[in-house]
């Protein structure tokens, strides 16, 4: 028996009909961090202009004087956060918010009035240019030592990552917990890089109601349901994340994992497993899809 019986309403405060933008999670972000390695890792900032004062970057005065002369010496993914490691124990931390993405701008690049800031890379005869474009507006940029990035709160609050979790650690993590598992999925100071997207396709995956408590799921549902999101987010990635929106890669191709979604999106769809209409409601002030048969509250 995967998990007690309940009021399958209990926790829903509302239908929702409206179409939500989701935000770049572990996969997209991760996709875009391996992407910035391939043409920037080891190359120096010969320029760095911030073009909109107005965008949500700090340092916006001397932006370009901090990070000109500056070698990138590692990339890295945190949740969904990028950490750009320069020399002079510098580091660049971006969060993508809802559409910010890396563009390659070569010469013949014509910048766009969403191209909040724009870089210029070098190693040797080697240059690469590329424009942060950010429609909405709530991606973020931020200059900091590199000794301080684990006080920095956005990332000293986050969880462990999903696809290095044991699945001992896993269990404990979620099995004690009296709050819903899917916005305890989307909590990123539990776990970091899950959103919407892979919450709903883990859950199906694994047969878990979205309402179903953490401490009313059994162990070996939880075992399960660890190795099912480390596979999915694997699969994720090497399909270059899920593009339902605007998101693409650093080379500007959209994702493909789209292709793969199971309940994510399909909203009166019916369910490739059993048949029955998809379901989409608001859980915890946030929209889950679900099948109410293959994921019923037991």
């Amino acid at each position: 028996m995967r998990a007690k019986r309940g009021n399958p309403n209990r926790f829903i405060t509302q239908t929702h009909s409206r179409k939500e933008a989701p935000l770049p999670e572990l996969p997209e972000v991760e996709t875009v961090a391996r992407g910035l390695r391939e043409r920037i890792l080891g190359k120096k900032i010969r320029s760095a202009k911030l073009r909109s004062p107005k965008h949500k970057t700090e340092n916006p005065r001397n932006f370009s004087s901090l990070l000109t002369g500056k070698t990138v010496t590692d990339i890295e993914r945190r949740g969904k956060h990028l950490l750009v490691h320069l020399s002079e124990n510098k580091t660049l931390w971006c969060h993508l918010g809802m559409t910010g993405r890396f563009v390659e701008a070569d010469s013949a690049y014509k910048l766009d009035k969403h191209d909040h800031a724009h870089f210029v890379f070098a190693k040797g005869k080697s240059y690469t240019a590329l424009a942060f474009r950010d429609v909405r507006k709530f991606g973020h940029l931020r200059l900091v030592h590199t000794d301080e990035l684990s006080t920095l709160p956005e990332i000293a609050s986050l969880g462990p990552e999903p696809l290095t979790i044991s699945s001992q650690d896993f269990v404990a993590l979620f099995s004690a917990r009296k709050r819903v598992i899917k916005p305890a999925l989307l909590d990123q100071h539990i776990l970091a890089g899950i959103g919407n997207i892979y919450a709903d396709e883990t859950l199906h995956a694994a047969g878990i109601h979205p309402q179903t408590r953490c401490m009313d799921i059994d162990k070996t549902t939880l075992q399960a349901l660890h190795k099912i999101i480390q596979k999915t987010l694997k699969k994720a990635i090497s399909s270059m994340g899920t593009t339902v929106d605007n998101y693409s890669g650093v080379n500007g191709e959209p994702g493909k994992f789209q292709s793969y979604l199971k309940v994510y999106g399909r909203e009166g769809q019916p369910c490739h497993k059993c048949g029955a209409p998809i379901i989409r409601e608001v859980i915890a002030g946030r929209s889950a899809h679900y099948c109410e048969i293959c994921q019923s509250i037991r």
